[in-house]
């Protein structure tokens, strides 16, 4: 199988990679626009600040480029809130896959922290992503900003406020959580991935 990851500023490309060569796939990590689209899967990553990563896509025309590809894509952490309409960090448009803002967490009692680090469970709705699991799995998360629940909800946590651990919306998901950080389920929702037809 032909996957690609897309290369550009920010972090975390290393560890989906090493967690792809676990299952038996060797990934290109690439910018280039044409091994992109001729991949059978896409993965989108990201560890870093939506503006700046924003500005970066726009820059080398990858925005358009994400938008318009047909096979399945998973977009992780960063890669999903860029995945949406527009992020608080930085004030920023992003792309739009997903028709629902990106909000910053905002504490309410003294023990809630930020950024949300560390284990928690996931509730999940989508049977793709999710194929083979139990009603709760626990998943690795850091970050700062959050997805409200919306119509493309594929899982949902709760921290602070209920919120979306994933999204699906046509042949795009993606994870707020990071899946090669979650042990064996983690290694479970990359496999669903690999898994889905087009």
């Amino acid at each position: 199988m032909n996957v690609a990851i897309i290369k550009y500023n920010a972090g975390n490309i290393f560890s989906i990679d090493y967690a792809l060569r676990r299952l038996g796939i060797e990934p290109v990590i690439t910018a280039d626009k044409e091994l992109i689209r001729k991949a059978d899967k896409v993965i989108f990553p990201g560890v870093g600040e939506a503006k700046n990563t924003m500005e970066y896509l726009q820059e080398h025309q990858l925005d358009r480029l994400i938008t318009d590809l047909k096979q399945p894509v998973l977009g992780i952490c960063l890669g999903m809130q860029l995945m949406c309409r527009h992020s608080e960090e930085g004030n920023v448009s992003c792309l739009g896959i997903f028709d629902v803002d990106v909000k910053r967490f905002q504490p309410v009692r003294h023990e809630d922290k930020v950024p949300h680090m560390g284990w928690n469970t996931i509730q999940y709705t989508d049977k793709l992503l999710f194929n083979g699991f139990e009603q709760e799995e626990f998943v690795y998360f850091v970050h700062s900003y959050y997805v409200p629940l919306n119509d493309f909800t594929a899982a949902r946590t709760d921290y602070i406020l209920p919120f979306s651990a994933a999204l699906h919306k046509d042949n795009f998901y993606a994870t707020q959580f990071h899946p090669e950080k979650s042990g064996k389920t983690g290694e479970r929702i990359l496999q669903n991935f690999l898994n889905i037809a087009y």
